[in-house]
């Protein structure tokens, strides 16, 4: 499938994702976050992938927001609607794939950026990174999920904080603040999320994809999480992955999953 707004790259496993308007600094605009919503859904439905990573091209945005002049004349309603539409289209969706995904933070997440990296299952950050959520200094909140995912990532102190004050925070205040796992250059961010990918990629896919569900279920209103925990653990021991895994184990063996 060919994209006007990303590139999308499969290798030894791995769908790497990028948002591809340097000149925009990657901000966000509707065409993007449809052609990223496809991108994704593809990556999900090959069986060759195992784990994919989202980043921005050139080296001074992951994504720097989302494009303004799309809705600055936008009224009430539209503006709900822009909300809705996006957080089911992209975020929500992210958040509730199947299979792994990781954001290799590469400069500024700003906005629409930062939920867009929340969105994700974890996020690595560069050491230039620059993180924030800038909403209020242009009279509007965050609308991709922002206000509901940071405070559970940074508490909701600080996450309080981060929106109201409109600031950024750097690599290190985002590491220290558990938003990022990890922090390392510019140079190395790609191939040590790839490394971590890989790693992933030797594991369990049907199991990672129950552990994904059951973790997710945290955060749902009116949902028993140690509920779904029991039920995706129990579903596991039907899997001919777990049969796999089992008998490597006992035949002291490495296991080779059939994902299924």
């Amino acid at each position: 499938m060919s994209y006007t707004n990303i590139l999308s790259e499969e290798k030894n496993g791995i769908t790497t994702i990028t948002v591809n308007r340097p000149n925009k600094l990657n901000a966000l605009n509707k065409e993007t976050i449809k052609e990223l919503h496809d991108a994704f859904k593809e990556a999900n439905k090959d069986k060759n992938v195992k784990v994919i990573i989202v980043t921005g091209s050139g080296d001074k945005a992951f994504v720097a927001g989302a494009d303004i002049s799309e809705f600055a004349e936008f009224s009430i309603e539209k503006g709900s609607k822009l909300a809705a539409k996006g957080q089911k289209l992209l975020f929500d969706y992210i958040e509730n794939l199947s299979k792994p995904v990781i954001a290799a933070v590469n400069g500024f997440a700003l906005g629409g950026g930062l939920e867009l990296a929340m969105a994700c299952h974890f996020r690595i950050a560069s050491d230039n990174a620059k993180m924030g959520l800038p909403e209020v200094s242009l009279g509007v909140i965050p609308g991709y999920g922002g206000t509901q995912r940071l405070p559970n990532l940074v508490g909701k102190g600080r996450a309080m904080e981060m929106i109201m004050t409109a600031g950024m925070i750097n690599a290190d205040q985002a590491l220290s603040y558990g938003l990022v796992n990890h922090v390392t250059t510019q140079e190395a961010l790609m191939s040590f999320c790839e490394s971590i990918a890989l790693k992933i990629s030797r594991n369990s896919s049907v199991a990672i994809s129950a552990a994904i569900k059951a973790i997710n279920a945290y955060n749902i209103d009116g949902v028993n999480g140690y509920k779904v925990e029991i039920n995706e653990f129990g579903n596991c021991f039907g899997t001919d992955d777990f049969i796999e895994g089992t008998t490597a184990f006992l035949q002291k063996r490495k296991a080779n999953f059939p994902g299924k």
